[in-house]
């Protein structure tokens, strides 16, 4: 596809936004970035994923226990990702560069690859939300998002065959999707090839290494292959739930724009802030809860607006989001609670199905 623009001629709303925002951290002369209250969040998160993998390999558990733990671990490996690894990407985890590098490369740790993630999620889905062809968040195996992709008669059931394709979706990226995209440069099937440095293919296969070895290897050593895989599957089905249900809460629900250039020009005809409000939707943002386990993922509009902006923020950013829409006349979606907007989701992908 070729290069998308936006109307970005004054950016009359975003300007007044960036303004307010800007005179938010002037006034009250904090940094944007997540400070000693990120930190020291991010280092309870880590020590418990640690601990429970000790727990879980060296002390071998009871079977219920060790099932319950899997859970957990999946859970904290998903809760890693959110609020270590996701603000490290963005550069706002910390004032420091190396911290914020080595939050990124948490996702490593993970099995993923930060090197491929920053271009698929920092440029191509934070440019081009919910475009189809360029957002490959959107572009599911066996999923229709909207109504621009093709729809095909399994589609009817993608309201219930979801569970399994979310499920497997962490597994599938760190054993498949990364390996496509290192041998075929892509990021997409339609992305452009790129090649790599010769200190990314080190990374990369270090990394793939350390991870198959600390979640597969090291474990079947200790506790042997059936108990391994069993709890493998577990740990990965929950992951990757947690992380494609906050995804689609976030961009896949009823009211969400999936725009279309016009064919003449490839341009979308509002500001790139407003097409970022429009393709975006928060959920549960008066939930702390919610807000501390996702990392502030509940308020996706106010990420999208300011990727930058560590997510401790966000509640307060997100009161002045709400009042420029108002002033601009921009539909601004928001969820009550994380039900309601899975509710929403679910209601989308069967119609979707159903059309």
């Amino acid at each position: 596809m070729s290069k998308i623009s936006f109307n970005n001629s004054n950016s009359p709303f975003f300007k007044s936004l960036k303004e307010k925002v800007n005179l938010y951290f002037a006034e009250n002369q904090i940094p944007k970035t997540g400070g000693k209250k990120l930190f020291y969040k991010s280092l309870i998160i880590g020590l418990s994923g640690v601990t429970i993998y000790v727990v879980l390999v060296f002390f071998t558990p009871p079977t219920l226990f060790a099932i319950l733990l899997c859970g957990l671990l999946g859970i904290n490996l998903a809760m890693i990702g959110f609020n270590i690894m996701h603000e490290g990407g963005h550069g706002s985890f910390s004032k420091y560069k190396w911290l914020n590098e080595l939050s990124a490369y948490s996702l490593n740790a993970l099995g993923g690859n930060i090197h491929f993630w920053k271009q698929k999620h920092n440029i191509d889905h934070h440019t081009y939300t919910n475009i189809t062809g360029m957002d490959h968040d959107i572009d599911v195996k066996f999923m229709r998002m909207n109504e621009e992709q093709p729809r095909h008669q399994y589609h009817r059931f993608q309201h219930v065959y979801w569970v399994l394709l979310y499920g497997i979706s962490y597994m599938a990226w760190i054993l498949f999707e990364d390996f496509a995209k290192y041998f075929s440069g892509k990021m997409g099937r339609s992305g452009q090839k790129k090649k790599l440095e010769k200190r990314e293919h080190l990374i990369f296969w270090a990394t793939k290494s350390a991870y198959i070895f600390l979640y597969l290897g090291l474990p079947i050593i200790m506790l042997g292959w059936l108990y391994t895989l069993v709890g493998f599957l577990i740990m990965g089905l929950v992951t990757g739930l947690s992380i494609s249900i906050v995804f689609q809460l976030a961009h896949v629900v009823e009211g969400t724009q999936f725009p279309k250039p016009p064919a003449v020009n490839n341009r979308i005809p509002h500001e790139w802030a407003i097409h970022q409000v429009s393709t975006t939707a928060n959920f549960a943002t008066h939930s702390k809860i919610t807000s501390w386990f996702l990392g502030g993922l509940n308020f996706q509009v106010e990420h999208h607006l300011f990727p930058g902006i560590s997510h401790v923020h966000y509640p307060q950013i997100n009161k002045l989001v709400k009042e420029t829409c108002q002033e601009f006349n921009v539909s601004y979606l928001e969820h009550k609670s994380m039900a309601k907007a899975f509710l929403s989701h679910l209601t989308h992908i069967h119609k979707l199905g159903n059309v």
